[in-house]
């Protein structure tokens, strides 16, 4: 079951919006990843929740998503702009995110994918840099 921080309504969230989006467990995502907690942010994931992040596989649960997260996102702030909801045939729905992300030494346009499931937990997000090849060859580490 999701932490009492998924229950959360968009009344509690403060000042924090994306133009579009009004799903409190993407502003939650959001919001809990640039706090840095990075526990609360695999809360939000379905217990067999997919994080697939650039460069990366994917990364299955909970667990290895808030591991992967507290080894490689100690310094990223998103900044999500806007996005667009989608219902899907099997009642699944889709979000998309456009936004910026920013470490301690570039910032790149980002766009995250989401599906959530029907009780509102992250099923899927993909997360894709939109960026020049050129850009990206400049990211890797």
């Amino acid at each position: 079951m999701l932490s009492s921080q998924s229950s959360k309504s968009v009344d509690d969230l403060g000042d924090f919006t994306i133009e579009g989006i009004s799903e409190a467990t993407i502003l939650q995502y959001f919001q809990s990843l640039n706090a840095g907690d990075f526990d609360a942010t695999a809360a939000l994931f379905a217990e067999d929740g997919v994080m697939h992040p650039p460069f990366e596989s994917e990364i299955v649960g909970r667990d290895a998503i808030a591991t992967y997260l507290k080894q490689e996102a100690q310094d990223i702030k998103a900044y999500p702009r806007q996005g667009i909801a989608e219902t899907l045939e099997n009642g699944e729905i889709q979000f998309q995110v456009t936004g910026k992300a920013q470490t301690s030494w570039c910032g790149v346009n980002v766009l995250w994918q989401f599906i959530l499931n029907q009780q509102k937990q992250i099923l899927y997000i993909k997360i894709k840099l939109l960026a020049s090849p050129q850009e990206l060859l400049n990211l890797r580490r």
